[in-house]
């Protein structure tokens, strides 16, 4: 695979005002999602709200976006902001969960410990700027999707994200079909022999390229599609004024490892906390 070249560019000092950027380019991303989501199926309730400066997201009892972003970035929440947190989601049969950057106020943990809430996940959020370039990749084209081929880029999600599950496989292309009507969203698409192969897509939120939905049909894979689909975004992301990217990993996975070595680094590690005795 092809190594990254930093020609000088800086990555950003890791400190508060980087967590703050970051949760909100995600919570950006995630508002982006849930009015898609809402316009396209009335009937789930997708909806967002602001609780003093935190996003509450929910999509759904069930979904992985039905929680907040941003608590205690911006200093630790009061018991009074907590329990509208806590009624939100209680209110919609929902699990009341957290996604904690670790630069969070250290109130903020004590404060999660003495409500009752518990750890769930671990997850890595890593940046780079998008001005490093990356080697180019024969014989893979990357381009962004037409707004008639939404299902030709879910079928492919899908094929790739649930080649083995498909009950995983649907859950993708159900949730691919929100993604590629979401405003601010931007799907690609990676081609070889004229063959859709893998996909990718990124979320602008100012300066910030939040990078996602990476997958690759199991055929395909090793061939350097992801690394081409990485390139093609972070060239659209610094033409549009986004000079860093982001994107979350589970801690010490291959995705985090791949990552590291197409120039992303460790920003922080989250904590997801989840209410315990809430809705399940």
């Amino acid at each position: 695979m092809a190594a990254v070249h930093d020609k000088g560019s800086s990555y950003p000092p890791t400190d508060l005002h980087l967590a703050q950027r970051l949760e909100g380019a995600e919570a950006a991303a995630s508002i982006a999602f849930v009015e898609a989501h809402a316009a396209l199926n009335r009937d789930v309730g997708a909806t967002h709200m602001r609780i003093g400066v935190v996003a509450a997201i929910f999509d759904g009892p069930e979904s992985p976006l039905t929680q907040t972003f941003g608590l205690g970035v911006f200093g630790a929440p009061g018991t009074a902001e907590f329990e509208s947190i806590e009624n939100s989601f209680l209110s919609r049969s929902a699990p009341v969960q957290h996604e904690v950057s670790g630069l969070a106020a250290t109130d903020t943990v004590v404060q999660l410990s003495a409500r009752g809430y518990r750890t769930v996940e671990f997850s890595t959020v890593l940046v780079r700027p998008a001005s490093i370039p990356l080697d180019g990749v024969r014989g893979v084209a990357v381009r962004r999707i037409r707004p008639e081929e939404g299902p030709l880029w879910c079928r492919t999600a899908a094929e790739g994200g649930g080649s083995e599950s498909a009950e995983l496989a649907d859950f993708i292309e159900a949730f691919g079909a929100v993604m590629v009507r979401a405003a601010d969203v931007q799907c690609f698409l990676a081609e070889i022999a004229g063959r859709p192969v893998a996909t990718g897509a990124l979320c602008l939120a100012g300066d910030v390229a939040l990078l996602a939905a990476a997958s690759t049909i199991p055929s395909a894979r090793r061939q350097g599609a992801q690394l081409a689909l990485l390139g093609a975004r972070l060239d659209y992301a610094l033409a549009q004024r986004a000079g860093l990217a982001m994107m979350v990993a589970q801690p010490d996975s291959a995705s985090m490892r791949n990552a590291e070595f197409q120039g992303f680094r460790t920003a922080y590690t989250r904590t997801k906390w989840w209410l315990a005795g809430g809705a399940a």
